[in-house]
């Protein structure tokens, strides 16, 4: 694994403010950024959407046209990739970022989400939360570390989800967890979001709920098999893209957490990791260039591999990027990776094992 090391820094722990600790500020990062990375060219952020759309269609109709068993592992396996790249293009959406116009980014992040069963604007909601907390260990919300005490009291069906099941955690994560809190991305009155944005709510889970009778009725008409072969082995897939690349992203050995007066947004920004996906970078939109977005998450992901290499000499030692195997870097961490301290800030992760020498 090739992963830059951090320098150490000082807490700067104060009752009642945060002391700004790194050797440059968030001015200072977007002064090395050139302006026309924050443009989003509408008519690009569209060809991806409907490449991706197409290429969807063409991978279905093939599926249709061989009605082959050698032919649908690999179907679902591009199906699947598939829908992690028009997943992404929501992402877009849903942060603004697609193009200037609102009631565009709305309509294609409903285009774009409904078909994979993604509430288009509860998880816009929430994820906004994670962009604005990362690092965070009190209020973060994507893969936020568990403390030492809550591990050793949690029963073996969470552990079992959390820990030995993490790719196949997000449709879970949707009906009932966020930030440590007990709620739902589907119901408006769920502690994740605020009474102005009910409606907005109500609209994305009306839409996923008719995609799910959509997919009933293709199950009643065409029966249990067609469902599974042309929609769920897809759908799982695409969920096991989403929890590998969002696990990837914040989870990592030498990523420190924060508490309290201690963090403060660009230090939790920077508590994130770059990931070579090889081939497949270009095809889920350059997700895996992680850190640029998650400084400037207004930014089009066409625009953050420019972004990246402007900011890599303001941040130094403190940006990260991995070109360890994916794969490898997973296992690593999924072995690694289980809680933090009670106590402290600028902590890591831990494993059990790590207890018992």
């Amino acid at each position: 694994m090739q992963v830059q090391p951090v320098p150490s820094v000082s807490s700067g722990v104060g009752s009642h403010s945060r002391v700004q600790d790194l050797p440059f500020t968030l001015k200072d990062v977007r002064a090395a950024i050139p302006n026309v990375c924050f443009e989003p060219s509408t008519a690009r952020s569209l060809s991806y959407f409907f490449l991706d759309i197409g290429i969807i269609a063409a991978l279905y109709a093939a599926a249709a046209y061989l009605n082959t068993g050698w032919f649908f592992p690999i179907f679902w396996f591009a199906q699947g990739t598939m829908f992690w790249a028009l997943f992404v293009v929501g992402h877009d959406c849903g942060h603004g970022s697609f193009s200037k116009h609102k009631w565009l980014n709305n309509l294609i992040g409903h285009l774009s989400h409904t078909p994979i069963l993604v509430p288009y604007h509860g998880w816009r909601i929430s994820h906004r939360t994670h962009h604005a907390n990362t690092g965070n260990i009190e209020t973060d919300e994507s893969w936020y570390p568990i403390v030492q005490s809550k591990y050793e009291q949690m029963p073996w069906y969470e552990k079992l989800f959390r820990f030995h099941l993490p790719l196949l955690a997000y449709p879970i994560y949707l009906f009932r967890r966020s930030s440590g809190k007990k709620g739902s991305h589907f119901m408006p009155t769920s502690p994740l979001f605020k009474p102005s944005e009910r409606n907005e709510v109500i609209t994305s889970t009306v839409c996923w709920s008719m995609m799910i009778g959509f997919l009933g009725v293709l199950t009643a008409q065409y029966g249990l098999l067609f469902f599974v072969k042309y929609y769920l082995m897809g759908y799982i897939g695409f969920v096991v893209w989403l929890d590998l690349v969002t696990f990837l992203h914040h989870t990592e050995e030498d990523i420190p957490w924060y508490r309290g007066d201690d963090w403060y947004f660009l230090k939790g920004a920077l508590s994130t990791i770059d990931r070579d996906y090889g081939v497949f970078n270009s095809i889920h939109h350059n997700i895996g260039t992680h850190v640029a977005h998650h400084i400037f998450s207004n930014m089009p992901h066409y625009h953050l591999k420019t972004a990246t290499k402007a900011i890599k000499p303001v941040l130094g030692a403190y940006y990260r990027k991995s070109n360890e195997p994916i794969w490898k870097s997973f296992f690593r961490s999924y072995g690694a990776c289980h809680f933090i301290s009670d106590t402290g800030s600028k902590i890591y992760y831990q494993a059990p094992s790590r207890l018992q020498k």
